[in-house]
Parts: structure tokens; C-alpha cells; sequence
């Protein structure tokens, strides 16, 4: 099977590609998969370790054919507020939540969760639902996912959710 030699990020590659894949976000995060993109092309991503792939990256096969990566639409809210002060304090509220956010400078962007979105009602957030791709911000460190979590899982942790 034709193998993943390089990944490419968005901007970084020109030409047409040979077939294009569409993903949602769980699916961009990926180490080792089969894949088979939209024309039928099936390929193989095997890397060292698991890599986020953006809307728009470059697949680069043993071949020389680039496969395009495409976000999938996803169900989400998108939250504005007043003026910057008042969205920093929204998205403070998300982040001590562990809520997977996109950061879109005058919005963010989250799955739909009606607790969450109650919540963000109530801090004087403006939603709108919309169907659109999924990229939020990695880990503390700027890699990997971010996975929200339950209150209920039964083991502590350091800081506390007021």
C-alpha cells in the first residue's frame, strides 16, 4: 500500500492534488490509519507520532501525489461578546473547562453542549449555531489534542473549577 511520506501544512503547497479526504476533527488526529480519500485513493499514514492535520495540509505519497486535507463540517457554537475584555473571560471559562475552543479573534468556536452554552448564556455570551470545520487550539504546550472532561471521573487534579 502507497504510504504518507510527508505532511505539508496549509500554504506550504502549490499544484493540484491528485484527490482530496475530508475529516472530521477526531479523525485529523491520527498516528497510523488506512485512509481513503474521496476519489477512491487508498493510502496509508504511518508516523512517529500522532500528528493534527489542518484543513488545507498536503499529503505528500511515496508517489509524489499529494492528497488535500479537508476539515468536515461539525455542529458548533460560535460565541461573541461585547468588546475583547468580555470574550477573554468567556474563553477563560471554557479553557478552565478543558473545552476543546477555536480562537477566531472577535469569536470562538466550541462543540454544542447545552450546559456549556447555558453557561456562556449566562456570562452575557451572544451563540449561533453553525455548521462549519473544527480546528481548535492545541495542548497547554501548543501540541496535540485538548479533550474536555467530567467532574465525575473520580481521581483529583491540582486546580479547581469555581
Amino acid at each position: 500500500m502507497i504510504r504518507v511520506s510527508t505532511i505539508v501544512r496549509a500554504g506550504n503547497w502549490t499544484g493540484p492534488a491528485a484527490d482530496s479526504i475530508t475529516l472530521d476533527r477526531e479523525d485529523r488526529h491520527r498516528r497510523r490509519a488506512v485512509l481513503t480519500a474521496i476519489g477512491g485513493l487508498s493510502f496509508l499514514l504511518d508516523q512517529p507520532k500522532a500528528v493534527h492535520l489542518h484543513h488545507g495540509d498536503g499529503l505528500v505519497l511515496e508517489d509524489g501525489r499529494i492528497v488535500e486535507v479537508l476539515a468536515e463540517p461539525e455542529d458548533l457554537i460560535e460565541i461573541r461578546a461585547e468588546n475583547a475584555a468580555h470574550l477573554v473571560k468567556i474563553a477563560w471559562h471554557l479553557g478552565n473547562r478543558h473545552l476543546p475552543t477555536q480562537l477566531m479573534g472577535d469569536r470562538l468556536r466550541i462543540r454544542r453542549d447545552h450546559v456549556i452554552e447555558d453557561m456562556v448564556e449566562k456570562l452575557g455570551g451572544t451563540l449561533t449555531a453553525v455548521s462549519a470545520p473544527f480546528d481548535p487550539e492545541g495542548g497547554a504546550y501548543g501540541h496535540g489534542q485538548t479533550h474536555g472532561h467530567s467532574h465525575g471521573h473520580g481521581r483529583g487534579h491540582a486546580h479547581p473549577h469555581d
